[in-house]
């Protein structure tokens, strides 16, 4: 257990649902199954059971039911990626995100990318919305356009000079469409390549692929905006060489002239009092090289992985609202959500009649937004489903080399095993100690990673040092 001093804190009902659940027979089996989940805020519960059979002769190698657990139920950790429900299992999406993106960039055999790759042409861009209104911002060291010279946590930051001219309908129609204005940068990307390299776009394919990998970020004025890692490959993907002309320059001049290009054209609604309107990308459009060691450029690979990581597990939260569904406008006066992101999701709910098939009213909550936070083309690296499979697959091997059972791919016609497994779902959650619980073990786990990073860095520049 922890630290009797840290229970102080606790209300009545937690300290008492912690005694409990710590005066319970099977106590060392639960925070066990808790530490395997990695601390999960909302694991979810399975009742089932397991028996691994020999295939040959049927006998029985191994058996497992829930019925042996802490009330009956085997806890899995939820897999949610946004670090507003699940610290934990945010922690390990935003570090398979990371190991993702830096495969694409400095190349990984075990994710199927060769160490050539890094040899590519690369760059990191960033697209943004374009204006819906002046806001309270923070140029260098001049003062905004109200006066002041605000902090870098003024809440006042983003939010509009003059919330009645702000063009709240625009912003979250913008945001509900940013998904189609990205399919229609990269489309128009490929064609400002091939233009720029004086070929037909048939001729640019044949000898050059554009690859990729997003994540979608909110903006302190409740805008979205994309950064995308964007690379050259030669003609079958990242094992192979660029051609001569796909420079990085070229790239950069594409992408520009690529986002200037692109709009997406909602017709006007008149009996719902909407006009017609043009969504298009930004002015600022900011694309730098990508250096593998910072050789000439400030951007590294393994800080431009941090980034992408980073924010692939936050959504509009960022803004202050809230990570789950609104209903309604009654409904939004009661969260205590401030007045900016509060306005931008009652245009949400005010537009949903007019554009019913876009769904603002379900995506509300998320400004609008109704796209993936992260994406990558298919040539780019890995996947996140390859990543979790190799971690799933570590995880079994281990299970079977504890319970001694043959290892699949060793295993012979005389070997060979048969798993016949039935589960069902049972609930989600934790109990109010439970959740103390697992909020312990969580930071537990995150000072140990800490401890140990740090201790890597200093070995690190020890060495350089020797």
């Amino acid at each position: 257990m922890t630290h009797p001093a840290t229970l102080a804190g606790l209300d009545p009902a937690t300290l008492g649902d912690v005694l409990r659940a710590a005066g319970i027979p099977g106590f060392d089996r639960l925070r066990d199954q808790i530490r395997r989940t990695g601390g999960c805020s909302d694991p979810v519960h399975l009742t089932g059971a397991t028996v691994t059979r020999d295939r040959a002769t049927g006998e029985i190698l191994h058996t497992y039911d829930t019925g042996s657990e802490p009330g009956g139920r085997l806890r899995i950790a939820c897999g949610n990626r946004r670090a507003s429900r699940c610290p934990s299992c945010a922690w390990t999406y935003a570090g398979d995100t990371f190991h993702l993106i830096r495969a694409g960039l400095t190349g990984d055999t075990t994710k199927g990318v060769a160490p050539t790759v890094r040899d590519h042409p690369r760059v990191f861009a960033t697209l943004t919305a374009p204006s819906f209104g002046p806001v309270h911002n923070r140029p260098g060291t001049r003062p905004c356009r109200c006066g002041t010279r605000h902090t870098e946590d003024d809440p006042a930051l983003g939010t509009p000079l003059d919330p009645v001219r702000y063009e709240y309908a625009h912003a979250v129609l913008w945001n509900n469409h940013a998904s189609e204005l990205w399919q229609r940068f990269t489309i128009y990307l490929r064609r400002e390549v091939a233009k720029r390299a004086g070929l037909t776009q048939k001729a640019a394919r044949e000898q050059c692929r554009l690859a990729f990998g997003k994540v979608a970020e909110y903006q302190k004025r409740g805008a979205v905006h994309f950064h995308a890692v964007i690379r050259f490959d030669g003609p079958d993907g990242p094992d192979t060489v660029p051609p001569h002309w796909a420079t990085t320059a070229l790239l950069d001049a594409a992408i520009r002239a690529a986002a200037g290009r692109v709009v997406v054209i909602l017709d006007a609604v008149p009996e719902h009092g909407q006009p017609a309107r043009s969504l298009r990308w930004g002015e600022q459009i900011d694309v730098q090289p990508i250096g593998a060691f910072g050789n000439g450029e400030d951007l590294t690979e393994a800080a431009v992985a941090s980034y992408v990581a980073k924010y692939a597990t936050k959504a509009a939260e960022t803004t202050g609202t809230v990570d789950h569904r609104i209903g309604n406008t009654e409904a939004l006066a009661l969260l205590g959500v401030p007045d900016h992101p509060a306005r931008l999701i009652a245009a949400c709910l005010d537009l949903h009649p007019a554009y019913p098939d876009r769904r603002l009213r379900e995506w509300s909550h998320m400004l609008g937004f109704r796209g993936h936070f992260s994406t990558k083309s298919r040539r780019y690296s890995t996947t996140l489903g390859a990543l979790r499979q190799t971690r799933a697959d570590y995880r079994a091997a281990q299970h079977r080399e504890a319970l001694g059972l043959p290892d699949p791919d060793d295993a012979t016609e005389e070997t060979t095993t048969l798993t016949l497994a039935h589960w069902t779902y049972a609930g989600h959650g934790h109990t109010p100690g439970e959740s103390w619980l697992a909020a312990s073990i969580a930071r537990e786990l995150a000072d140990n990673r800490e401890t140990a990073r740090q201790a890597l860095h200093d070995l690190t520049n020890d060495e350089q040092e020797w």
